[in-house]
């Protein structure tokens, strides 16, 4: 190898970071909206689907609660929960009349939990706009009012909103900073996601969906995808190959999430998604899927060789030009998540840790392609479609 070459092998490791900046930077955000609700507003159902959520679901039911906008109705469905969530769904709807709690019927076996839920909350729920939240999530007072005028703007039967994770502990800090920069690598900006013309390039973020209720009804709900771990991709692809507007915006100052607060929770939450739901957000068909394993390690892989033969180097076991493509590709990824980390406002000390976050995230993908569409979560079994 020449140095020549090695600098070439080098150059995706810096042209990456740069086209996906490129790509992300006409994103439209709710920002972008009006807050105010107009005198028309359609009414909005919030369904909450939960389950053993205690550590969550009040401050989630008290934002929704608390939107500035004029016709609301909010329903909790808890799931069969045993850690005392349906004790504090109970005292909360005694405070306000516009939350209703419910109970599902049993699960049915070719059901993901999340769907049924979902569905019953749906079923139970008279709004003109069904408006879906994680009970992890906290939703400001105006998240309501702007997206539903982004969706009357758009003349959308779908739409969900991106926003900002939580990250708490050192672990989260390290990790889902890895997982959302290869999300945005994969799929670009809001619009660039929009205005693809390929259903494998459609996605949603599950935390927090409107839909009209007549698309939602026309399209099967929740049913269409009942078999399906990641059901808010598998959503925004079947809108799209059925020819409804499906629309992606950020509501970073609207929408907060904290996902998973421990490693246990991050190893098992992004486990059971990555392989068995990402599978469908391969593009190129069956070839494509057969390729998922690949694809879905490469990544990880790519941040993890350069500062290993760094470590090589150091040794005297590789040459100077490998050498000089492992500084190169080590110093671009670590001005990358240099910017990352000044982005989310973290220490830039966490940069220095993107080999650990990817070493982590390598593990859980191989775990996930071990188990294949074999799912679990929240004490239940699932295979996804």
């Amino acid at each position: 190898m020449t140095t020549l070459l090695a600098v070439v092998l080098a150059s995706p490791w810096v042209v990456v970071p740069v086209a996906t900046l490129l790509r992300a930077r006409h994103s439209r955000s709710l920002d972008d909206e009006s807050a105010v609700s107009t005198v028309d507003a359609p009414t909005v159902s919030v369904v909450i689907p939960a389950r053993n959520e205690a550590h969550n679901i009040e401050r989630c039911v008290r934002s929704a609660l608390a939107a500035d906008y004029p016709r609301l109705e909010v329903v909790a469905v808890d799931d069969h929960s045993t850690d005392g969530t349906g004790a504090i769904l109970s005292r909360l709807a005694l405070e306000d009349p516009r939350l209703r709690v419910l109970t599902p019927a049993p699960l049915p076996p070719d059901w993901f939990g999340k769907q049924w839920a979902c569905t019953a909350g749906a079923n139970a729920s008279s709004g003109d706009v069904i408006a879906f939240f994680d009970a992890d999530t906290v939703q400001t007072p105006d998240l309501i009012p702007r997206a539903v005028n982004a969706m009357r703007s758009r003349d959308a039967d779908f739409l969900t909103v991106a926003g900002t994770q939580e990250l708490g502990t050192f672990w989260e800090r390290v990790i889902q900073p890895q997982v959302f920069s290869v999300m945005l690598m994969r799929y670009g900006g809001t619009e660039t996601v929009n205005d693809s013309r390929h259903a494998s390039n459609k996605i949603a973020n599950g935390q927090c969906i409107f839909v009209r209720r007549s698309a939602y009804v026309e399209t099967g709900g929740h049913a269409a995808v009942r078999g399906k771990v990641a059901e808010d991709l598998a959503m925004a692809q079947h809108y799209f190959r059925l020819g409804r507007r499906a629309y992606v915006v950020l509501g970073l100052n609207q929408l907060s999430t904290r996902m998973y607060t421990s490693l246990r929770e991050l190893i098992g939450g992004w486990g059971k998604n990555l392989y068995a739901g990402g599978r469908d957000s391969v593009p190129f068909g069956a070839v494509g899927r057969a390729l998922t394993p690949f694809l879905l390690c490469s990544p990880w892989l790519s941040t993890l060789l350069p500062p290993l033969i760094l470590m090589l180097a150091a040794f005297g076991l590789v040459g100077h030009d490998a050498l000089v493509w492992a500084a190169i590709a080590t110093a671009a990824n670590l001005i990358w998540w240099l910017g990352a980390y000044a982005w989310l406002r973290l220490s830039p000390i966490y940069a220095l840790f993107h080999p650990l976050g990817a070493a982590m995230m390598l593990y859980v993908s191989l775990g996930a392609i071990a188990r294949g569409g074999n799912v679990r979560w929240k004490d239940r079994e699932y295979v996804s479609a």
